[in-house]
């Protein structure tokens, strides 16, 4: 792919994806006019000795604590420093390289009052595949992600700790390895670096993608266990949904169709069973209102991504004029509240898919249209018995990460910082409930693909155009199981077609052939 060229405008989830992917990126030249400005107008303040927040004073509680121009190099880097103190287990990769570009995004705009080789240095780890050792924890979503951010940062003055190449090497010394020279920082620098939500919004917009893919993928899910459950679609009748016209419920609606045409697999509508149950009846219906949260995690993120979110802001104009403002735009709390309602639905997408995994599994729920346990020799084999057990307590861990973080918050600063957001938890949350659930609906398939095996035996049906593409997939990494056998790896496989979207991106491009 071509560079990813950013100006701190036009930044979008699939962008922070594909450079967390390796993509390499590209400082758009016509930021540099107002990123000088903004760098001039912060060494005109210290020249002459103006109070200016984290520029000529201290930080936080320290804030009448004045800096005099020769300490002003030493309080940046003191600031990053002492602030480096993150715990926990370390990001991967991808969260790390999505964590610098939002950054370098940020500052690209030229308010924060960096000198541009700041910002450069930045996308040159990116390209050179420099990655800080960040630890996931020590976040609370107000004054920014400052201890992550340390720890990004660290780095970028030859200290701290890197990978490069696939090794952990010292700050500088993998900053050496790549040939990028290290900073030293100026003033304003280091605040500006710190001071900001790029721990959240660079690991929200990798969620928000996977969400995306998630989404689909249940819907898909759903339609093969209806298939296997030899259950109908009548539910999900265009006529039902204009009249009740949630958009994204319409939508949903609409692709189950899409993905179901064609299938003689599912119940005939002159059968006296008419209904099926909610977690099939009603999947437009709750996976649409996911789909709104998704949409509304998607929308808050872009705009976070394309936000000046450090402080204080420099106001710099090219006739000359110079305004600093202490605001407040670090604050998580956009970011926290809409991870936190993604939590829910996530949840929500697991709970569906467990309940569905119950249904295949349980014959006396069925009608005995699959056997129990989905095995043919139950009793002496255990089928998918315990596969389901994790499914539902995966479901039911999901049910205490939900509790929104939002709705906590604890005072730090020595009370200066006296409100919280707390969304870097909220994030973190997010990406364990996700996960879960995509192993859910991992699961979900795997026992809808044996109940279409065994659906397949007794009587000879064509699936739908997408539920068969989705079966194919499937039945590529994993067989019919014949017998008990170990059972973890072939989940993993399966949890990774989810994942990666691969289930999601076969059956749309097979939905695109038929239109």
């Amino acid at each position: 792919m071509e560079p990813l060229v950013i100006s701190g405008k036009d930044l979008k989830v699939d962008d922070v994806v594909d450079v967390a992917r390796g993509r390499k990126v590209a400082l758009d030249t016509a930021v540099l006019p107002a990123v000088n400005r903004s760098r001039e107008a912060v060494e005109k303040l210290v020249r002459e000795g103006q109070i200016a927040y984290g520029i000529t004073t201290g930080f936080g509680r320290f804030k009448d604590k004045f800096i005099s121009a020769d300490e002003s190099m030493q309080l940046q880097l003191n600031l990053v420093r002492s602030h480096a103190a993150g715990t926990g287990p370390i990001l991967p990769e991808n969260q790390v390289r999505a964590m610098l570009l939002a950054r370098a995004n940020t500052l690209a705009q030229g308010y924060s009052g960096v000198r541009p080789v700041v910002i450069q240095t930045l996308l040159d780890m990116l390209n050179a595949g420099v990655h800080p050792r960040v630890p996931a924890q020590g976040s609370l979503g107000a004054s920014g992600d400052l201890a992550p951010l340390a720890h990004l940062t660290l780095p970028l003055l030859g200290e701290g700790e890197a990978f490069f190449q696939g090794t952990l090497r010292p700050g500088g010394e993998a900053m050496a390895a790549a040939g990028i020279q290290p900073l030293i920082l100026q003033a304003k620098e280091g605040l500006a670096l710190l001071n900001g939500t790029a721990f959240m919004v660079g690991l929200g917009a990798i969620i928000v993608r996977r969400a995306i893919n998630l989404a689909l993928t249940a819907d898909i899910a759903a339609a093969l266990t209806l298939e296997a459950l030899q259950g109908t679609d009548r539910a999900y009748d265009d006529r039902v949904h204009q009249l009740r016209p949630h958009p994204r419920q319409i939508d949903c609606a609409t692709f189950l169709r899409r993905v179901l045409a064609g299938s003689t697999l599912l119940r005939p509508a002159n059968s006296q069973n008419v209904q099926d149950p909610y977690t099939l009846r009603c999947v437009p219906q709750v996976h649409g209102a996911v789909r709104d949260s998704v949409a509304y995690a998607k929308w808050v993120l872009e705009i976070e991504l394309n936000s000046v979110n450090d402080n204080p802001l420099i106001f710099a104009d090219e006739a000359g004029q110079v305004e600093v403002i202490s605001a407040g735009n670090f604050h998580g709390e956009p970011i926290a509240l809409a991870m936190d309602y993604l939590k829910l639905a996530l949840t929500e997408i697991g709970n569906m898919s467990e309940r569905r995994i119950a249904q295949l599994v349980d014959a006396n729920s069925n009608g005995g249209v699959l056997p129990m346990f989905l095995t043919q020799n139950g009793g002496l084999e255990s089928g998918f018995m315990i596969a389901h057990y994790s499914a539902a307590a995966l479901a039911s861990e999901n049910k205490v990460l939900v509790h929104p973080a939002s709705a906590d918050t604890i005072p730090s600063s020595a009370n200066i910082e006296d409100h919280v957001s707390m969304g870097a938890t909220a994030v973190r949350q997010a990406d364990m409930i996700l996960t879960h659930a995509e192993t859910i609906v991992a699961i979900e398939l795997l026992a809808a693909a044996q109940g279409i095996d065994f659906r397949q035996q007794k009587e000879k049906g064509q699936m739908g155009v997408g539920t068969a593409v989705a079966y194919t997939l499937i039945r590529q990494q994993v067989p019919f199981l014949t017998e008990d056998t170990y059972m973890a790896p072939l989940i993993e496989t399966v949890r990774q077609l989810v994942h990666g979207g691969n289930i999601k991106q076969a059956v749309e491009a097979a939905l695109e052939d038929t239109t």
